[in-house]
């Protein structure tokens, strides 16, 4: 519930400034010093999309294109994310590709949880690669 919320909150974008209301994680442990050190190595350019503010502002979020392309790191442990389920490697990064949301993908390594929404006009594969490595210097 908690995700779908999520996924929706990224389709809004606000009036001001053209920000996309992003509703940002609260990582906790060691998943904060992860999360701020990601911030800091995410691209400017993804996919095509350049990276645009997001509100509230927030070290845990980042946004491609209108919210084509949107990150939030320090979430939960995806909630139907089995122990037996399988995870697509790219890169050296797990990912878990949620069943029921086709859009949704979570990096499952070190000890923060990233999330990242791509827009079907995306090539999934491809984002999910180029995130891979600020995501392993961040979490590694």
């Amino acid at each position: 519930m908690r995700q779908s919320a999520a996924v929706l909150a990224l389709l809004l974008v606000a009036g001001c400034g053209g920000a996309v209301q992003v509703e940002p994680p609260v990582p906790e442990g060691e998943a904060v010093a992860a999360c701020t050190k990601l911030a800091g190595l995410l691209p400017q350019q993804l996919d095509g999309a350049g990276r645009m503010a997001s509100t509230p502002e927030s070290p845990y979020v980042a946004v491609w294109g209108s919210a084509e392309i949107a990150l939030r790191c320090g979430v939960p442990r995806p909630a139907r994310m089995a122990a037996t389920d399988q995870l697509a490697e790219l890169d050296g990064v797990g990912w878990f590709a949620d069943p029921t949301t086709p859009t949704l993908f979570t990096a499952v390594t070190g000890p923060a949880y990233v999330e990242v929404t791509i827009a079907k006009t995306h090539e999934a594969t491809s984002v999910l690669i180029d995130l891979a490595e600020p995501i392993k210097k961040a979490t590694g």
